[in-house]
């Protein structure tokens, strides 16, 4: 699982250096994913990749915690990755790796540090960004979309129950707990309701579309974005 995340990084980078070299500013969109817990982000997110980049010369890549978090902590960062640090890089791919591999930091020091990692992402293209106030800090990056994922209470405990194999009330409890953590980052952090429709081009209720449906129809506006 870690070699597929970093292996797909890899190709993503090599795709957009690919692209930065001709030195045309093409203007590849990039998506953020908010989410609700449980109602499918990164289920979402990888099916959406996968729509995206079927049948295109261009990588589409999920970056969330989890990917961060590896490339953080892989002291031993494989071939492909570290070829993005070289010289004959193209310099927006070596600033984009280098933010990325940047020291984990906690607080505002954070916060500053993912918003510069998401910033120089955003503007290689062709990146899905979930949670962590993506919408926000890419507010006036075009072209973007911007979609709030929620679903049903009910369906919603269903689903962590499952991905964690949680009891009934422990999903409950989870679901709340991660639901208010993220709604105070965003208020702390950005001055922002983390539910205000105001903040996202569309809101879609997975619980109605399914996930595979949900992927279709923000790849379908995306393509619009182009």
């Amino acid at each position: 699982m870690k070699k597929d995340l970093l292996k797909g990084f890899a190709g993503y980078l090599e795709s957009q250096a690919a692209t930065v070299r001709d030195g045309v500013d093409h203007g590849f969109p990039s998506i953020t994913i908010s989410r609700q817990m449980g109602a499918g982000g990164i289920e979402v997110a990888a099916l959406l990749a996968d729509r995206l980049t079927h049948g295109s010369e261009r990588v589409w890549t999920v970056f969330d915690r989890h990917l961060a978090e590896l490339v953080w902590q892989n002291q031993d960062l494989p071939a492909p990755v570290c070829h993005f640090l070289e010289q004959d890089i193209p310099k927006a791919i070596q600033d984009a790796v280098q933010e990325l591999l940047g020291v984990r930091t906690t607080g505002s020091h954070l916060v500053e540090h993912t918003t510069l990692t998401v910033l120089r992402l955003a503007c290689l293209g062709n990146a899905i960004f979930i949670g962590r106030g993506a919408n926000i800090i890419m507010a006036n990056q075009k072209p973007a979309l911007h979609v709030r994922l929620v679903a049903p209470f009910a369906k919603r405990v269903r689903q962590i129950e499952e991905n964690h194999r949680l009891g009934t009330q422990e999903a409950v409890e989870l679901i709340a707990a991660t639901d208010d953590t993220r709604r105070r980052y965003i208020r702390h952090y950005f001055r922002a309701e983390i539910d205000d429709p105001i903040n996202y081009h569309f809101v879609v209720n997975t619980g109605l579309t399914g996930y595979e449906e949900a992927a279709r129809l923000i790849a379908d506006a995306t393509m619009n974005l182009q």
